[in-house]
């Protein structure tokens, strides 16, 4: 029979053979101190029309109320960081939307990990998770000790930086926890000075100014006075990543199924704006770019378009 310690040991390595980047645990608790952050963050309305935010608040703030006797949230990182990117000068993609969508990708590679800890340990309860119910991932990473949540709000990585997927596997059984670690942000302000919006104010985003979210999550119009503001991002935004100093040194993802298509790598801005529906259909298929709908990426085209 195996001891915590062991099977904590066997589950992580299992997950880095199954191609995650990194894993980590933690004791599945209440998080008292989060739950008075999301609250206040709420009741300012910076989570925009994002109404599921206000589901489930209890859920959200505590694993336990998601799988019965939750003792252990397992938090892993799959890294997005691509090679190639798109042509310079067209419509901007965030980099997370260049391939297959991440949550059956990072989906697909749980349910294996939660089958072998079946297979080896005995039955066990849990749920897997990936950005798709509510919990707080990126609190649940920080608190496994896989990052920071730094001064934009992502999670940081000092191996992997900011370009990481994020999903978790609550169970009811004990293994050994991790500890956090510091926050190394410092002094530095780049992801703040850089959002040409005023989204950001440190470790705070107000989702109502912020691009990915105007170009996701907004329905109907898109706010008049931010117009010449979005410099060409038309699906997400990069920008406080990509001049975040933890972010300068990456190594590229090697998951076949997060590489940018040809098709999409050399869209140029005319072949964009020409875009008839069944060809986005055809390109953007099983990719997070559905999310936006047609009619929503002519909106946001049509806003960069109409200076």
């Amino acid at each position: 029979m195996k001891n915590k310690s062991q099977i904590s040991r066997l589950i992580k390595s299992k997950a880095l053979e199954l191609g995650f980047s990194a894993i980590g645990v933690s004791k599945a608790d209440f998080l008292e101190e989060e739950s008075l952050y999301l609250k206040e963050w709420l009741d300012n309305g910076f989570h925009g029309e994002m109404q599921y935010m206000e589901n489930h608040f209890e859920k959200r703030t505590d694993p336990r109320k998601l799988v019965e006797g939750a003792k252990s949230v397992i938090s892993v990182l799959l890294n997005y960081y691509p090679k190639e990117q798109q042509t310079d000068n067209t419509y901007k993609v965030s980099k997370y939307a260049y391939g297959k969508d991440y949550h059956y990708v990072v989906k697909e590679k749980l349910n294996s990990l939660f089958e072998f800890i079946n297979n080896e340990i005995g039955e066990i309860d849990g749920r897997v998770f990936v950005d798709s119910a509510p919990v707080m991932d990126k609190v649940w990473a920080s608190k496994s000790g896989l990052g920071w949540i730094g001064k934009n709000t992502n999670l940081i990585s000092r191996d992997f930086g900011s370009f990481v997927f994020i999903g978790e596997l609550i169970i009811d059984l004990e293994l050994d926890y991790d500890q956090s670690i510091k926050d190394y942000c410092g002094n530095c302000t780049k992801c703040i000075d850089a959002c040409p919006t005023n989204a950001i104010s440190p470790y705070e985003l107000d989702a109502r100014k912020c691009i990915s979210y105007l170009t996701i999550e907004k329905k109907g119009d898109l706010p008049e006075n931010l117009k010449g503001k979005w410099n060409n991002w038309i699906f997400g935004c990069d920008i406080c990543q990509d001049v975040c100093p933890w972010n300068s040194k990456l190594k590229p993802h090697n998951e076949r199924a997060f590489k940018i298509s040809d098709e999409l790598r050399n869209l140029t801005t005319e072949e964009w704006r020409k875009l008839e529906k069944p060809t986005f259909k055809k390109l953007f298929k099983n990719t997070p770019i559905e999310r936006t709908k047609f009619e929503g990426l002519k909106r946001n085209i049509s806003f960069l378009d109409s200076l």
